[in-house]
């Protein structure tokens, strides 16, 4: 989308926050696609938590386009991202973690979103998990969700959510005392105050890595699931709809956290929580019976099967994305 200077006006400022931490590997490719979107008003702000690697030299190198940065010893992901927050003006807002990419056009595709959707709180688009070398293995496709989806761990894909601020001010920044679902966790909190709009574009691309929390700390997942629920069920309305919603909540929670834990390289842990899940729904639990047959063939010593199989889906994903784009 390129504005004319008059047009300018009538858009509104977006403030990116990208938080790093010796992520150099990936640094300056997150950067160059928030800088090259197309986009005019815009402003970028990178928190750095006093990296070693290299990452302090990659900002400097783009320190002119930048509307604030600093390197310094911080608490975490949570403190890194509120620190920017507090200095960004956009009305609208988001956070790009270092090592993730905005595709071409997302930030005026959100604004788009926005302005057809006054009510909306936060948009929502798809993203592509990409591998530590930037190739596409799978479309993390999402829906028309709503706080009841939230609560039963519908996950929004981060770094294709974007917020008005006014709404991010009212609900409030990141909680320090969650840092795996510490984005779900505030998903919540603004879903009870707006809308989410859900826009099917391809917006975002989520890096894969060996470092990355999702694979390097997997099984805490499931733990913060259930003291996300444990947080909600002392919010009076929440608690009201966890009520009325137990089963599908629960069991949801549960598949959630054997997910993760098979992740983790835990299956036996993970059929005990599937079990869990199957027990209130079993419906809920067999969405993912090709996970509860992984977890069976690993305690069997076959779990090399499962690896067979995943590279054949990537396979299968990266042929059909050739076709699309022939």
């Amino acid at each position: 989308m390129n504005l004319q200077p008059s047009t300018f006006n009538l858009q509104p400022l977006v403030s990116i926050v990208t938080p790093s931490y010796n992520q150099a590997q990936y640094l300056e490719q997150t950067i160059q696609s928030v800088l090259q979107q197309d986009y005019p008003l815009l402003e970028y702000i990178v928190v750095d938590g006093a990296s070693t690697d290299g990452s302090v030299e990659i900002i400097k190198k783009y320190a002119d386009r930048l509307t604030w940065w600093v390197s310094e010893p911080d608490k975490g992901q949570a403190e890194a991202i509120n620190k920017g927050f507090r200095r960004a003006r956009g009305e609208i807002v988001a956070w790009l973690n270092s090592d993730d990419l905005y595709l071409p056009g997302a930030i005026a595709r959100a604004v788009t979103a926005f302005s057809t959707h006054p009510e909306a709180g936060l948009v929502y688009g798809d993203a592509l998990s990409i591998d530590e070398t930037g190739r596409p293995f799978n479309l993390m496709k999402q829906g028309n969700w709503g706080l009841e989806d939230l609560l039963a761990f519908r996950i929004l894909t981060q770094p294709a959510v974007f917020m008005r601020r006014s709404v991010l001010e009212q609900a409030g920044y990141l909680d320090w005392s969650y840092h795996m679902l510490l984005d779900h966790q505030l998903w919540i909190r603004m879903a009870r105050l707006a809308k989410m709009i859900y826009v099917p574009q391809l917006w975002a691309a989520a890096r894969f890595h060996k470092g990355a929390k999702n694979l390097a700390q997997a099984a805490r997942f499931g733990e913060e699931a259930y003291l996300v629920l444990d947080w909600a069920q002392t919010q009076p309305d929440l608690a009201e709809l966890i009520t009325r919603q137990a089963r599908r909540i629960w069991a949801s929670a549960h598949r959630f956290n054997a997910r993760y834990l098979l992740d983790g390289g835990q299956p036996w842990a993970a059929l005990k929580s599937y079990w869990r899940s199957a027990s209130l729904s079993p419906s809920i639990a067999l969405v993912e019976w090709h996970r509860i047959l992984f977890a069976f063939l690993s305690l069997l010593g076959l779990g090399r099967l499962k690896n067979l199989y995943m590279r054949l889906v990537i396979r299968r994903f990266r042929k059909s994305q050739e076709l699309q784009q022939e």
